[in-house]
């Protein structure tokens, strides 16, 4: 595991900190020397070892176990339904506090895969492997269901029809991940669902660029780089195909051309075609988005083609910028670059996430970003309470071209 092994050190003499319960309140520029004076850091300010890193996942990992039933309830009894085959329209998913086939639960299954494999803990990959094995089970039962417009639906709708990248990227990219992994799960007609919609269904500009007829005709959402690019990598890497390579790289390339503002070093959060002058509103999460899918294409794109460089260069460029904006107590703001608007907890995580993934691969500099993972970190954990729940996060967001927008999302 190398979260505590990214850098030698985050900042010159931390080794030297003490904890602030445990500095005297005397402490003063008499009886002690200026650079030995601890100021009051809000967050932990220094780097966690492997052993917290990991009970920190552990608890969250917990509770999501708790909180994420995979199983089917007769809707009028409530009672367990074991035979996943004799589903009817009686039946109802078990009720959580999240739905397990969410663009969200696609990341967290990723995460999970990622956790388990790092920590060489197998509860994790338990956590997925249970919920794969029911979602590839009661589909094909719950697909013509669907189509007759079963109560309860929606969940499965997306799985069965998808109708927008939301519906499909995500998942599907979590969905190879299980499969190279080994979790035995019949998981490949839903791969090819999925990846059917996203490579022939999905609006796009004339140029390719995956877009959306909303809030305007020919949008662009930075989102869908997330929703789309790590599907269509990780079924390069499944088929060996490199047109699925192409058609990532691309994605970002083209996204990129319109939606990175290089002044400042981050993407606007949506692009408008024919729109001018275009307002730049960096939000957060979507830039979180954009950055773990690059780094998501990297993990699997091949050394030698064509685009790799290009892709690089983007994803150093973003990480730069991002630098720039973290804030002194290690979080990221909804809005990047307007530091009144509040600290959000999503977006600071996929950072932190991405930036030491670069790091340990030797993507960027580890001196230079290193200090920006650890310090992230030590934020994240201060939002993960002792229940395993992790706060301040911004609600699901739409779209819009005005400030207040953003700064007021739940």
């Amino acid at each position: 595991m190398k979260c505590n092994l990214l850098f030698p050190v985050l900042i010159t003499g931390l080794c030297a900190c003490t904890p602030v319960q445990q500095r005297s309140s005397e402490q003063n520029d008499v009886n002690t020397p200026l650079h030995l004076i601890q100021p009051d850091y809000p967050v932990p300010y220094k780097v966690q070892s492997e052993q917290e890193v990991a009970a920190t996942l552990r608890r969250v990992r917990d509770y999501l176990n708790e909180v994420t039933p995979a199983g089917l309830v007769d809707r009028n009894t409530g009672e367990d339904i074991t035979d996943h085959t004799a589903a009817d329209t009686a039946a109802r998913m078990a009720r959580g506090d999240f739905r397990i086939v969410s663009y969200e639960w696609g990341v967290v299954y990723a995460g999970m895969l990622r956790a388990g494999s790092v920590l060489e803990d197998t509860n994790f990959i338990s956590y997925v492997s249970d919920r794969m094995r029911f979602i590839a089970e009661v589909i094909p039962v719950y697909r013509p269901l669907v189509e007759k417009g079963m109560p309860d639906a929606y969940s499965f709708r997306s799985m069965v029809s998808p109708r927008a990248l939301d519906d499909a990227g995500s998942m599907c990219a979590a969905m190879i991940k299980s499969m190279q992994a080994g979790i035995d799960a019949d998981l490949k007609p839903l791969v090819e669902n999925f990846i059917d919609f996203i490579v022939n269904k999905q609006y796009r500009l004339d140029d390719g660029t995956l877009a959306r007829r909303g809030p305007f005709p020919g949008t662009l959402w930075l989102d869908d780089l997330y929703m789309s690019v790590p599907a269509l990598a990780r079924m390069g890497s499944l088929t060996g195909d490199a047109r699925y390579y192409d058609m990532a790289v691309r994605q970002v390339v083209q996204f990129s051309d319109r939606m990175f503002v290089h002044e400042k070093g981050l993407f606007m959060h949506g692009w408008v075609e024919g729109m001018d002058p275009h307002p730049h509103y960096l939000w957060g999460r979507a830039n979180g988005w954009a950055i773990m899918a690059i780094v998501e294409l990297l993990d699997v794109l091949p050394a030698d083609h064509p685009g790799r460089d290009q892709v690089l260069g983007i994803l150093r460029a973003h990480m730069e910028g991002l630098a720039r904006w973290q804030s002194g107590q290690g979080f990221w703001h909804q809005l990047l670059d307007r530091n009144d608007s509040y600290l959000e907890t999503s977006a600071t995580a996929i950072f932190t996430y991405s930036i030491a993934k670069a790091v340990n691969e030797g993507w960027v500099d580890p001196h230079a970003m290193g200090p920006v993972a650890v310090l992230g970190w030590n934020a994240v954990t201060t939002r993960i309470n002792n229940q395993g729940q992790v706060e301040g996060t911004c609600v699901g967001t739409g779209m819009a071209f005005d400030p207040a927008f953003y700064y007021f999302r739940p």
